[in-house]
């Protein structure tokens, strides 16, 4: 009997229904031109490439060994000396103040396993992707839910997307725990901006919660803007846990690399969680990040165009703005994101010309989803898949597009979007 209640526990949390487990089997069946899974299709930086072959290929054998459980002592070195100075910290230790996982999933996972306890409440900002309130959950938190809301009747860019400091306030309670942040954010491309973290922050340090601050796209900011790192605002170090990936950062997604960076006494918890599951990262790819690393720091504090984290900002800018323009041609109104590789366009208009059907009882975005897979083989996201169950009406009127393709893969969208409408494609 305590079986069967513990295995009801953990699929009532971990194995709930999942938009990506229900995008996969469309994807399968109709083979859509795909922009919704957040995943480059392009040929990684070859200079990342080359650093994994001089690893696996050089005569040190020993990276083909474990090595230290939280990190590889070179990778967390490199890490160190990159983001101490951009958190406003003189120097970082990279034996305590680091911590490598299997990418920022597990990053945030060994944070919330290591620091929320059952009841804990965990305030999460909608919209958010759906493993945060999974794991939540798993580590039998209570998640409490503030939305973004666009900024009506219309929006046009990310920033229109507010957070409404009051709501989220009364959010804090005595139980509450900690606050997951996502800046830049997925799925609106929303850069927070300095004055909206620093009202943030000042309720953390208020009510004395913990922050998990996702920041995995901090690299792709377009236009000029600022990325304000959490951790680096008067006295958020302390109570911030930063998360970040290796995927991201250099459009690796499948070598599954990722870090939590904070106070020591904050990663205590998370380290005895990975130490027990996961532990060892594998070695080779840690070798390789490490020698990117050291090398794009270089290079940026050069200030050189040739730094891949200027590289890649450039790039996705360009192809923001190619699929932003043809978005607004077809009808589907675009709200530029400010940073990241997603575009949220609004359907409202294109979905009164067409019937979708479905079923009735889902949410509208999800309908045009999967019309939009059967009917045009064009997969995107539905946003309110991004919120919980009282807040996914204000998603439904969107749906979500992942940039950050390859030209062939985005020639074949453009004219499927420019014929939403007729079907012409």
């Amino acid at each position: 009997m305590a079986d069967d209640a513990q295995a009801s526990r953990t699929l009532s949390s971990a194995a709930a229904k999942s938009i990506w487990n229900d995008m996969d089997v469309l994807f399968r069946e109709f083979n859509p031109v795909d922009l919704g899974v957040g995943c480059p299709n392009s040929a990684i930086p070859s200079r990342v490439r080359q650093d994994l072959i001089d690893a696996v290929d050089g005569q040190d054998y020993s990276v083909h060994q474990y090595t230290r459980g939280f990190g590889h002592p070179r990778l967390t070195k490199a890490l160190s000396s990159l983001y101490g100075p951009l958190l406003g910290r003189e120097q970082l230790d990279p034996a305590l103040n680091v911590m490598v996982t299997w990418g920022a999933s597990d990053a945030l996972f060994t944070c919330i396993m290591g620091l929320v306890n059952p009841g804990d409440e965990v305030i999460i900002i909608e919209p958010f992707y759906d493993s945060f309130l999974s794991q939540v959950l798993l580590a039998e938190g209570v998640p409490v839910f503030v939305p973004l809301r666009p900024k009506m009747p219309k929006i046009s860019s990310s920033a229109d997307w507010l957070l409404d400091i009051d709501e989220l306030e009364k959010a804090f309670t005595t139980r509450t725990k900690a606050l997951i942040l996502n800046t830049p954010h997925n799925p609106t491309g929303k850069v927070f901006s300095r004055t909206e973290l620093e009202d943030i922050a000042a309720l953390c340090r208020k009510k004395n919660v913990v922050v998990f601050s996702d920041e995995v796209y901090e690299w792709i900011v377009h236009d000029d803007l600022e990325h304000v790192r959490f951790a680096s605002l008067p006295g958020m170090w302390e109570r911030t846990v930063t998360l970040g990936s290796a995927g991201k950062t250099f459009s690796v997604t499948g070598w599954k690399i990722g870090w939590a960076i904070g106070p020591s006494n904050l990663l205590q918890g998370p380290k005895y969680v990975h130490q027990n599951y996961g532990y060892i990262i594998c070695t080779p790819v840690q070798e390789a990040l490490a020698r990117s690393f050291e090398r794009e720091t270089r290079l940026l504090r050069e200030g050189s165009s040739d730094c891949y984290f200027k590289e890649l900002q450039t790039l996705c800018q360009k192809k923001r703005d190619q699929i932003a323009c043809v978005l607004e041609k077809a009808g589907l109104h675009p709200i530029v994101p400010q940073g990241g590789y997603f575009i949220l366009a609004d359907v409202r208009d294109i979905m009164s010309k067409v019937e979708v059907g479905g079923d009735p009882t889902e949410p509208k975005d999800v309908r045009f989803v999967k019309w939009l897979v059967r009917n045009r083989k064009l997969q995107g996201i539905p946003p309110s898949a991004f919120f919980s169950d009282q807040h996914k009406s204000i998603g439904e009127d969107y749906v979500r597009f992942c940039f950050f393709k390859n030209d062939r893969t985005l020639d074949q969208a453009i004219p499927i979007i420019l014929n939403l409408t007729s079907g012409d494609v």
